[in-house]
């Protein structure tokens, strides 16, 4: 029987596909695709890859159906150096096509990004104390390194210290600007893309308390603070942001732990809310999230909550595009687990749902 004066509109249903990255051999799978049940909090395993050396760090590119992943590789003198590889990412079943893969930066690395535009990629090379830039080619894959920029220096702590260690870049959200976070400098540095010469130009930098150890960054939603998470001394410092000059004017500095605890740790991973509203970040050694509630006029902090990450060393985490869940890997128990999000409090419980999976390092949940 015909319907008269309905409208029916058939409507694509994404996937929310959750990417990790892991320490692997090359012989090793490293690479992990695995489908997420919003209802259950379940993980279904879809996909795995091997090929690359340890594979740690993924960025995912939702509107090309993209993955890049960094990797290792040997060059032909036998010097450790970095390397980048292309996936394209079939959405329906929701598996990986190598598109190819490219020596970066002369040292391996631990951390990749990708500009909004999807014009460039950055690298971040902790043991050799450099950022690369490189280009994206049409079709999504790797590009040429155009330009590298050496850190120099050193800071307080005898050992991790001692020398350059950049750890992260994350660009801005108008994309004018790329942040640094220099772990062995105790600084922030600010780089623009000169567009004409294809080369970074520092523009300027944040200097953190002596022994910080600043690892990875996160931006409040509203654009006005950055927050970084530190890793040598388990600290989180708020900044306010200029998004005129990229500059940062630090607000506070807040322990992620909780009063009084003296066993060894360190920080790792740091995320916001999208609504601003909840910070998070993981301590490895308390094994634990640490949850804040986040003033939006003044980017203070207030803790809400402490919560086991159910299992060793968790060295990344994140919440889901939907706010409802957030994922932590936990490296040494080889283990990815499931929270829930309270969207009100900004507290998290466990589901009781978690996959094993060995040495996980970044997750990467995207709808495609």
């Amino acid at each position: 029987m015909a319907l008269e004066g309905v409208l029916i509109v058939a409507v694509e249903q994404q996937r929310l596909l959750i990417f990790a990255g892991s320490y692997a051999e090359a012989e090793d799978n490293g690479v992990y695709v695995y489908s997420f049940d919003e209802q259950t909090g379940t993980l279904t395993l879809t996909d795995e890859f091997s090929g690359l050396k340890n594979p740690t760090f993924l960025n995912v590119d939702t509107e090309r159906s993209l993955l890049y992943s960094i990797s290792e590789t040997v060059s032909p003198e036998g010097k450790k150096v970095g390397e980048a590889a292309a996936f394209a990412i079939d959405a329906a079943n929701g598996k990986l096509r190598l598109l190819n893969r490219k020596v970066t930066v002369e040292s391996t690395t631990c951390h990749i990004q990708r500009d909004a535009a999807s014009r460039y990629l950055t690298v971040t090379s902790y043991h050799g104390g450099m950022i690369g830039l490189l280009g994206i080619g049409e079709d999504g894959g790797v590009g040429e390194l155009l330009d590298v920029r050496q850190h120099e220096g050193s800071s307080r702590h005898p050992e991790r210290q001692d020398r350059p260690h950049p750890h992260s870049s994350f660009y801005s959200p108008d994309g004018r600007y790329l942040l640094v976070s220099d772990l062995g400098l105790d600084r922030v540095v600010t780089y623009s893309v000169d567009e004409e010469k294809l080369q970074l130009v520092k523009r300027s930098e944040a200097v953190l308390h002596p022994g910080a150890g600043p690892r990875h960054l996160t931006f409040h939603p509203n654009g006005k603070f950055v927050f970084v998470i530190n890793e040598v001394d388990s600290t989180i410092t708020s900044f306010t942001y200029d998004s005129d000059n990229g500059q940062l004017t630090e607000v506070e500095t807040v322990s992620t732990l909780p009063e009084g605890l003296q066993e060894e740790n360190s920080c790792a991973e740091i995320a916001i809310s999208s609504d601003g509203q909840f910070l998070y970040g993981s301590n490895r050694g308390h094994d634990s999230i640490v949850v804040f509630a986040v003033d939006g006029q003044s980017g203070r902090l207030t803790l809400v909550q402490h919560i086991s990450t159910e299992g060793g060393h968790p060295r990344h985490f994140a919440l889901t595009p939907n706010g409802r869940y957030l994922l932590a890997a936990n490296r040494d128990s080889d283990n990815i687990v499931t929270f829930t999000v309270d969207r009100e409090s900004g507290k998290l419980a466990y589901t009781g749902r978690q996959v094993r999976v060995s040495k996980p390092v970044c997750l990467v949940p995207v709808y495609i």
